[in-house]
């Protein structure tokens, strides 16, 4: 049977966030959403839910008078229930869970944080997923990844003889090793432009993960790469050809994107500073249609 999650938010990034990022790690997740408590209350009384994450500050019915309303019912006293709030200080998590919420998650959290608390949850049920879906890593597409920043194609190390059999046989034989594919650019996102505090001019960058908080992509290495903490600004292209509305943020982390020290992949992250709400509505939009 599919597991049941309801997302209660009258913010629609926020949904939308939320779903995508269940779907992608959950298979035959089935989601559902209600933008205040009262129309959330209508949809576990028509269907039996698995897991509730609901926003604490909303119209109409909060997230504690749903809470109350749902642990009040013989069909929701066990069901998992997560507080999702901007507000973090001590009192305000006591009073939520004396009202029996199952944990907390403050704004604004990760993909890692909101699935690390969702699978605990499911499992705490017995309804954890068998075959989670796991995180795509960053080896094995780096040259693919150059590719679309180029247009080129990157070039390969040249095979050992000595650790590799296909380039022995081939030295045996005086044939030549067959090449293994081109890595798969199917994990690709999308491209942006990244400009940093030290350097003037834009670097391309291919996009591998991307939320409301943060941007994980890969760029040319080169020899004015910036540090952490420097600043940044993302401008992430649109399929129509425009281009997004500029996101400022600041060098979360920085390192080699394969295991050889003459790489020429970059994998970097952008934490975003902004809480500009009309830029995380596109961003949302955006993030919906990758």
């Amino acid at each position: 049977m599919a597991i049941r999650i309801l997302v209660v938010d009258d913010a629609t990034f926020i949904r939308d966030m939320v779903k995508k990022h269940l779907r992608e790690k959950i298979p035959g997740v089935e989601v559902y959403e209600a933008v205040d408590g009262s129309r959330a209350l209508a949809a576990i009384k028509s269907q039996t839910m698995d897991l509730i994450l609901s926003d604490w500050e909303m119209p109409n019915m909060s997230g504690e008078e749903l809470l109350r309303a749902v642990r009040s019912s013989d069909q929701g006293a066990a069901t998992p229930f997560v507080m999702i709030s901007s507000r973090g200080d001590r009192n305000h998590v006591i009073k939520a869970v004396e009202s029996g919420v199952s944990d907390y998650l403050t704004k604004p959290f990760t993909p890692e944080e909101l699935l690390r608390k969702v699978f605990k949850q499911l499992k705490a049920v017995g309804k954890a997923p068998t075959h989670a879906r796991g995180q795509a890593s960053t080896q094995g597409i780096a040259f693919a990844s150059v590719d679309v920043l180029t247009g080129t194609r990157a070039s390969q190390p040249a095979a050992n003889p000595l650790t590799n059999p296909a380039s022995s046989a081939s030295l045996l034989t005086g044939g030549a090793a067959k090449p293994k594919p081109a890595a798969r650019a199917a994990n690709i996102k999308g491209k942006a432009q990244l400009r940093f505090s030290n350097n003037a001019k834009p670097c391309a960058c291919v996009i591998r993960e991307l939320s409301l908080q943060s941007l994980g992509g890969l760029m040319q290495r080169s020899d004015n790469l910036p540090t952490v903490f420097d600043q940044a600004v993302v401008d992430i292209e649109m399929g129509d050809g425009g281009d997004l509305a500029r996101v400022n943020g600041y060098v979360h982390s920085i390192q080699a994107g394969e295991n050889r020290a003459e790489t020429n992949v970059v994998k970097i992250v952008i934490r975003f500073v902004d809480n500009d709400a009309e830029k995380f509505e596109v961003l949302s939009q955006y993030i919906a249609q990758m």
